[in-house]
């Protein structure tokens, strides 16, 4: 693999819109180096026969069945609200309409 110079690091800053100093350039070329290499190390591991995956443990999706059960009545929920209006809570506008 070929070497990264500062002119690529600078020119992958410019495409992503990041401005670096000429000391974050020249620091961003050793670390970006090391992450080529180990992208490279991963890609030498054997993949015959490995089953593409999103997760490495399997997930399951727990739910629960949804059944109608008791609960507070409007009345009862509001009980407790400083103010109330249509069986809703009723809190003052802090947004403007336009």
């Amino acid at each position: 693999m070929a070497d990264l110079t500062r002119d690529d690091v600078a020119h992958l800053a410019g495409l992503a819109r990041i401005d670096l100093s000429d000391d974050e350039l020249d620091r961003m070329v050793g670390e970006l180096g090391v992450i080529l290499e180990s992208v490279a190390t991963v890609q030498q591991a054997p993949t015959d026969g490995v089953e593409p995956m999103s997760h490495p443990l399997p997930l399951v999706n727990v739910t629960r069945p949804d059944v109608v059960r008791p609960s507070l009545t409007p009345e009862q929920a509001l009980a407790g609200a400083p103010d109330a209006a249509q069986q809703r809570f009723s809190v003052p506008r802090i947004l403007e309409e336009e």
